[in-house]
């Protein structure tokens, strides 16, 4: 009898995935990020920390964690690969972020295109399980 082929899928232990995770160099392991992305981000961190402390001030210390549960909850969400993509709208309507003006807003998100074909969920699962050998998206002919 011959062994089931399935195709082993590591996405979080494989790290050298060129597809998936874009071109790995050694400049971007040593130089570090724009000194204006981290400044960003220590600024953005700096405002959630006094956002928070100010709700802790004006409703107790338990407001802030049952945000921040929510927060986990409703990251949790999304649906299984289909021709629906996941929103996160509980979770942009929890941070504020419905309110960012993003790139997809002015050049128009990839996924409503024309020529965009999305990936067939029930093919995705049976790769997944190990029922059917293949990329879990199927390429577009």
């Amino acid at each position: 009898m011959e062994a089931a082929k399935t195709i082993a899928h590591e996405i979080g232990g494989l790290q050298n995935d060129t597809l998936r995770f874009g071109l790995q160099g050694v400049k971007s392991d040593i130089v570090g990020s724009h000194p204006l992305e981290t400044y960003y981000q220590s600024a953005r961190k700096t405002q959630e920390e006094t956002k928070r402390r100010i709700l802790a001030d004006t409703y107790g210390t338990a407001f802030p964690l049952k945000m921040d549960l929510d927060r986990q909850i409703l990251s949790r969400f999304q649906r299984p690969a289909g021709a629906i993509p996941s929103s996160m709208l509980g979770l942009e309507a929890l941070t504020g972020s419905l309110d960012d003006f993003g790139f997809e807003d002015y050049l128009n998100d990839p996924r409503e295109s024309e020529t965009f074909r999305p990936a067939d969920m029930h093919h995705g699962m049976e790769v997944r399980l190990g029922l059917s050998k293949g990329p879990a998206c199927p390429s577009i002919v």
